[in-house]
């Protein structure tokens, strides 16, 4: 009996099991939650109604409420570091733009000037000094644009050319930034806003946007559409999403990588700019509204009911993987067994050193699909197991790379 236990305890300490890794965290409220904001893994901050202005200094296992000082819909927010973040909503009660500012990590807010009749709805800084507010001016019926460039002390009144809601907006210096809206508004400056040109307008509603860069970009909306340009929106092309539930937040950390949330849970995913769309296993059915990745792995999602999901692994695909108790002599990557497979398969490595690993999978178009591992892995020999039960059938190829190591073998899903 003492045998089999110690058998069981080693178990316990060589199988890694990760499966779609989004999982829920504790908000403590049940408001609905609108916007989210992340400057690094730990620190970051979610908006929502009723004033709500949550904040986490780790990762999100603790969400402390802050007091903002309205009881407005605070719809959007952004942090240019852990200190320096803005707020913006709107006061139905007062009817007044709400504009809220920290430069303590949400110590303390202070109210700025949001204007009479301003419904103030995305929010994109680039530094602590320069920022945009985008929404709609019920008094004059217009699409609205505020500018500052020390940090809200001014705020002033851009020209939006268009009476459209304006939803989100996305700088990536303080010069480029596009702004997407309702009508299929799609709106663009160089110059900090002082033109805005528009670049799209049909029948569509384009509720998200994220710029990683002055070119490479995306925009997402309604039944599913996303639209991605790489030369800065002066073409925009539809990418197929395979799903038709309205979409609403996105966030990418460069050009390849990028997960897009919405309606009943939706979360999709890419690594490859958006050439191929994965959806992801949320555990949710309420609708997610906003979501701030930091980098490929690092991401939180908000949105009805109070809900935060967080991933800790850019919500990869059920992958588990074992450690053999044995000693390689050699760096190996092995043939992934059965091979063909449906819907998972086996694949194993040797690591005869401790060296950071990292293993790819890529379809036969050369488009990089999944990361399977990227982390330093001491000497041993490893299995994962590899779930790709949303992926269509094909020959996708799988890649290790470790120092100087580099193998790459071909392997087939057949459904």
């Amino acid at each position: 009996m003492k045998k089999l236990l110690h058998i069981l305890f080693f178990f316990l300490l060589v199988t890694q099991i990760s499966f779609a890794q989004w999982y829920p965290q504790n908000s403590g409220i049940t408001n609905y939650l609108w916007g989210v904001s992340f400057t690094d893994a730990n620190n970051g901050t979610a908006v929502g109604d009723f004033g709500t202005i949550l904040r986490t200094t780790n990762g999100g296992i603790n969400w402390t409420l802050q007091s903002s000082g309205t009881t407005g819909r605070l719809n959007d927010v952004s942090f240019t570091d852990a200190n320096n973040g803005t707020v913006v909503g709107y006061d139905l009660n007062n009817q007044i733009g709400i504009i809220l500012r920290t430069t303590n990590n949400g110590t303390t807010w202070q109210v700025q000037s949001g204007g009479a009749d301003n419904n103030l709805i995305g929010v994109s800084f680039t530094d602590s000094n320069n920022g945009t507010v985008v929404g709609y001016d019920d008094l004059n019926n217009l699409g609205l644009i505020l500018r500052t460039t020390n940090g809200g002390t001014t705020w002033t009144g851009q020209t939006s050319g268009t009476t459209n809601f304006l939803l989100d907006v996305s700088f990536t210096d303080a010069n480029n930034g596009t702004a997407v809206g309702f009508g299929g508004t799609i709106l663009r400056t160089i110059n900090g806003g002082i033109d805005w040109t528009l670049q799209s307008s049909g029948i569509s509603e384009w509720y998200g946007v994220s710029f990683t860069d002055s070119n490479n970009g995306t925009a997402v909306g309604y039944s599913g559409t996303i639209l991605r340009t790489t030369n800065g929106g002066t073409t925009w092309q539809v990418q197929s999403s395979g799903s038709t539930e309205w979409l609403y937040g996105v966030s990418f950390t460069d050009a390849n990588n990028g997960t897009v949330v919405g309606l009943h849970g939706t979360i999709l995913r890419t690594t490859n700019g958006g050439t191929i769309w994965t959806s992801q296993s949320s555990g949710t059915t309420e609708r997610l509204n906003g979501v701030s990745f930091t980098d490929s792995n690092n991401g939180t999602s908000v949105g009805l009911n109070g809900t935060i999901l967080r991933t800790t692994n850019g919500g990869a695909t059920f992958v588990e993987e074992e450690v053999l108790n044995e000693i390689p002599t050699e760096f190996l990557l092995s043939q992934n067994f059965p091979n063909p497979f449906n819907p998972s398969t086996k694949i194993s490595y040797s690591v005869p050193q401790s060296s950071n690993v990292t293993i790819k999978v890529f379809d036969i178009l050369g488009n990089e699909i999944e990361t399977l591992v990227n982390e330093e892995k001491p000497i041993g020999i490893y299995e994962i197991t590899w779930y790709a039960a949303n992926l269509p059938s094909g020959i996708y190829f799988y890649k290790i790379q470790s120092g100087s190591f580099v193998q790459t073998k071909k392997m087939i899903l057949l459904k």
